[in-house]
């Protein structure tokens, strides 16, 4: 989970969120320079037009003293006439008392404001073609649409101009002196600049500078303002002239121009900015993504990814294989060799891995000597056969090594309703499906060997009566859930109780009579063992102490120490403190050993079995001949007393297991040690043992373990045997 939440975290840092922002902030940028361009034109109209209107203002003025004075009104007009305007004065009822140039008015008066002041006045249109217009609103504004096939045309009849006339014209770039022209034959200062932004001398020919002055004539869009004359009644109407030369719109869209070059830039730096974004958040995720050990997929890949494809509509309809595959022996190959060695031998095995995957599959290195694979699969035995087939190849990798892998599998099977149509898998956990893979392989955990492991109820069965004794194993001790058993040991000259051991037994109340196998496994992975150690001795020497006071003749009792107990160095001192807290004699406790302790550290094994043996406790060696080291143990260990495993009777007495046992009595007995040989089920085993020196016998020939109070009885009893029993 932590895995993918840091995947989400890098994914949140994308880039994609800053290219759109980037788009929006491109779009109104354009739109604002849009809106900047228009205003811009809007302002010269209104600026243009509101001189000519102040201008009228004058002239209406002027027109308020002549109007009614015959020689006045002659003079004053007169003047006006010659001021370039056409005009007209009407009376109140609309009739011309004086005009001057022709009347073009194409409508009705309109009642208009002007400028950003938003002076009313009223207009006329005019017959000709206007770039002019009074909208909705009632504002005057500009018909670009217009404007602008008023700039095309006028470029394109410059374009025909410079083609007809191809040494007319000088470029720009060259930013030379006024040249000699071909056709005249003499220098010109003037220069003029044609809508494609060159410069050309004017040219001595009338009709070439009849075609310059033509084709770069000014925009004039014509309309008629309405003034009161004063209280008169009368009313000044003026044709004024919006008009913008090919130098005021080239440098007016220059701007424009330069400002949109300047936006396109800085869109392009920041474009490149995020580009360079998403290609690092995508190098981020690559190493995120990357185990440095084979340089291939790791196991956040594996499980995020792995998890979207399974999760995918289209891969419903296929079942999948979890695989959990293990280089066996890897650290002792890494010991023999070195970790560069190791890391190099893993990046190869993950090659020929990498060489048998096929479309909609995947692996992973996941840890150390771990793969994990996402096959794809129709049948389990088919799949069975690939495995097997995939494992041949990867032990094969280095020849002069033998290697071992293991396979735990999980199947995620297509899962379908009652209509047959298959389910998604919306909801399934990948890191689950592994974990049950793992499981799986952990079943051959104890072999060294190549095997396949698929995981099934059983395990399931398993991990959950794992989980139900962890769960209550600490309630079990508190609540004295369990109960000692005791087997007694016979002699078998004499048939006389002469010890016995102290066996665990669990009366759960919630998991009924549970014998040991089934959960001192459990307790001895997880550690609680050592709980169960101190549980049993002080059990042991409380009864013992117990029977002493009741009058009973106590053999010593052997009770099991696990290997794991020896890792502290103070275990003597917590057996004796254990014991005297009870109040039991210590020979009465004998500590029972298993021979797979002394694989461990030797020395301190020595020591603490020497200290046992100062506090006055006996100390034996439990399933002697069951490993592969005993006479060495025996060699350097003080031991008391040698059990012999119950493996060395099966068969009978006749077996070749006679000279072994017979020979290892006769070795206890050289180093003064006590022998007790268990499992004896058979008269003829004990009368063997009886004939060798066997010490004492413990097994179902004479008695099974039993609860403490039959014990009591057998101590009572003290003599058995076993020949006049009706039943064991």
């Amino acid at each position: 989970m932590k895995n993918k939440e840091v995947y989400r975290k890098i994914r949140k840092t994308n880039t994609w969120g800053n290219l759109i922002s980037l788009l929006v902030f491109f779009s109104v940028t354009m739109m604002l320079i849009v809106i900047t361009a228009v205003a811009f034109l809007n302002y010269m109209v209104e600026a243009k037009l509101i001189a000519q209107y102040q201008t009228f203002q004058t002239y209406a003025a002027m027109s308020e003293d002549a109007i009614g004075k015959d020689a006045e009104q002659k003079t004053l007009f007169s003047g006006l006439d010659r001021s370039g305007y056409d005009y007209l004065i009407l009376d109140e009822n609309g009739a011309v008392l004086h005009s001057c140039g022709e009347d073009t008015r194409d409508s009705e008066a309109i009642q208009a404001r002007l400028g950003f002041l938003s002076r009313k006045l009223m207009v006329y249109k005019d017959r000709d073609q206007t770039y002019l217009n009074v909208g909705d609103s009632g504002y005057i504004n500009v018909e670009y649409t217009r404007i602008m096939d008023w700039f095309r045309a006028t470029n394109e009849r410059m374009d025909d101009l410079a083609a007809e006339n191809p040494g007319l014209f000088i470029s720009v770039m060259t930013g030379d002196e006024p040249m000699e022209d071909d056709n005249t034959g003499h220098f010109e200062d003037s220069f003029e600049t044609s809508g494609q932004g060159v410069l050309f001398p004017y040219s001595a020919t009338t009709e070439i500078d009849g075609e310059i002055l033509k084709a770069t004539e000014e925009l004039k869009a014509p309309l008629w303002m309405g003034l009161p004359i004063g209280e008169t009644g009368c009313v000044f109407v003026g044709k004024s002239y919006f008009s913008l030369d090919m130098n005021e719109i080239t440098l007016f869209l220059e701007v424009a121009g330069f400002l949109v070059i300047i936006v396109v830039i800085m869109i392009l730096v920041l474009l490149g900015i995020s580009i360079s974004g998403i290609r690092r958040q995508r190098r981020v995720v690559n190493y995120f993504f990357t185990d440095p050990v084979t340089v291939g997929h790791n196991q956040m890949y594996f499980q995020i990814k792995g998890e979207q494809m399974l999760r995918k509509s289209r891969y419903k309809t296929v079942g999948f294989a979890v695989v959990n595959l293990v280089f066996v022996n890897y650290r002792n190959y890494v010991v023999c060799h070195s970790v560069a060695q190791g890391e190099l031998l893993l990046k190869q095995i993950y090659q020929v891995i990498g060489k048998n995957i096929r479309s909609r599959e995947m692996v992973a290195h996941m840890s150390s000597s771990d793969f994990g694979l996402l096959l794809r699969y129709d049948n389990q035995e088919n799949l069975r056969m690939r495995l097997e087939g995939l494992i041949r190849q990867i032990e094969s990798v280095d020849p002069g090594h033998n290697f071992a892998f293991q396979a735990g599998v999980s199947l995620i099977e297509v899962k379908r309703n009652d209509s047959g149509k298959a389910l998604h898998r919306h909801r399934l956990d990948l890191s689950e499906e592994y974990n049950n893979a793992c499981t799986a392989r952990s079943v051959m955990a104890d072999s060294e060997d190549s095997g396949i492991a698929f995981f099934d109820e059983k395990i399931v069965a398993d991990r959950r009566w794992q989980d139900a004794v962890i769960e209550r194993q600490k309630s079990a001790v508190a609540n004295e859930e369990f109960k000692v058993y005791y087997q007694p040991k016979y002699s078998p000259v004499t048939n006389r109780l002469s010890g016995a051991e102290a066996l665990i037994r669990w009366q759960s109340p919630d998991l009924g009579f549970v014998t040991p196998y089934k959960f001192i496994p459990i307790f001895e992975k997880n550690g609680f063992i050592t709980e169960i150690d101190h549980y049993m001795i002080s059990h042991v020497a409380r009864d013992q102490k117990r029977w002493l006071d009741q009058g009973y003749e106590c053999v010593p009792v052997s009770v099991n120490v696990s290997r794991a107990h020896f890792i502290e160095s103070d275990l003597a001192e917590q057996i004796r403190d254990m014991v005297d807290a009870e109040g039991c004699p210590h020979h009465l406790v004998e500590i029972e050993l298993t021979e797979s302790a002394f694989f461990d550290d030797k020395k301190a094994m020595i020591d603490t079995i020497t200290r046992l043996k100062e506090y006055g406790f006996a100390v034996s060696m439990d399933d002697f001949g069951a490993g592969y080291s005993s006479l060495n143990s025996l060699k350097d260990m003080p031991l008391d007393v040698l059990k012999l495993d119950a493996e060395f009777f099966r068969g009978g007495a006749g077996d070749r297991g006679q000279i072994v046992v017979s020979e290892a009595i006769r070795l206890a007995k050289s180093l003064n040690m006590r022998t007790v040989a268990e499992g004896v089920e058979i008269a003829e085993q004990a009368d063997f043992l009886a004939a060798e020196g066997c010490d004492m016998i413990q097994g179902y020939f004479y008695a099974k373990p039993m609860e403490s109070g039959d014990y009591e009885e057998k101590m009572k009893a003290g003599y058995l045997d076993p020949r006049e029993k009706t039943e064991n």
